[in-house]
């Protein structure tokens, strides 16, 4: 799940009351449909390391830009698939041939400027000194702050997001501004922005 301020969409009632059937309290923003119940309850805020899983949240954050996150999660395995697993150094080999196959394949999302800016950020990613975990990483807070009670208290962006995106922008990555830095750090455990009452709070998990 993407920043909380994010547009995603309406609940369904019939569809929650199956999804729901455990009755473990949740965040508000996971209710809408089994497939946020399942990554809320087995991703999001979970501590993520690792090179190529989070150029894969990198990419995917930036796909998202402008469409629901639901949209993406369902299409992962597509773009997996298409990008070869996320593997930053042979995603930095990809060319024109590989714009084109991706271009052609109507089970991702079909968005040149971001095809290309994946592409172009993985020669980036594969050049840092010391990997991109530990460059990501570097921006995670470090003072504890109060667990947000509901999702109108979680920031859509902070001042670790911001110099995060400014870093990486230095650096020449592109598709990652603040809004996203800081749904990646959410999705990847630098932050825990689930609500007072969600059962993952609750059960230490």
């Amino acid at each position: 799940m993407t920043s909380a301020r994010r547009t995603e969409p309406a609940p369904r009632p019939a569809l929650l009351a199956e999804a729901v059937a455990d009755d473990r309290p949740r965040c508000a923003w996971a209710l809408s449909t089994p497939d946020y119940i399942g990554y809320h309850d087995d991703e999001w805020g979970r501590v993520l390391h690792g090179d190529d899983a989070l150029f894969e949240r990198l990419c995917l954050e930036a796909f998202q830009s402008g469409l629901s996150w639901l949209t993406i999660l369902r299409k992962r395995p597509a773009f997996r698939r298409a990008f070869d697993g996320f593997a930053i150094d042979k995603v930095a080999t990809f060319g024109e041939p590989d714009i084109e196959r991706l271009m052609a394949d109507a089970s991702i999302v079909r968005n040149r400027a971001k095809i290309t800016a994946s592409i172009d950020n993985a020669r980036v990613a594969a050049a840092i000194d010391g990997g991109l975990d530990v460059l990501m990483w570097s921006f995670a807070p470090t003072e504890p702050r109060p667990r947000p009670v509901s999702v109108g208290d979680v920031p859509a962006v902070t001042a670790e997001s911001t110099a995060m995106a400014k870093e990486l922008k230095r650096r020449g990555f592109r598709f990652f501004g603040p809004i996203t830095a800081y749904a990646l750090m959410q999705a990847t455990g630098m932050v825990d922005d689930h609500v007072t009452s969600c059962w993952r709070v609750l059960d230490g998990k």
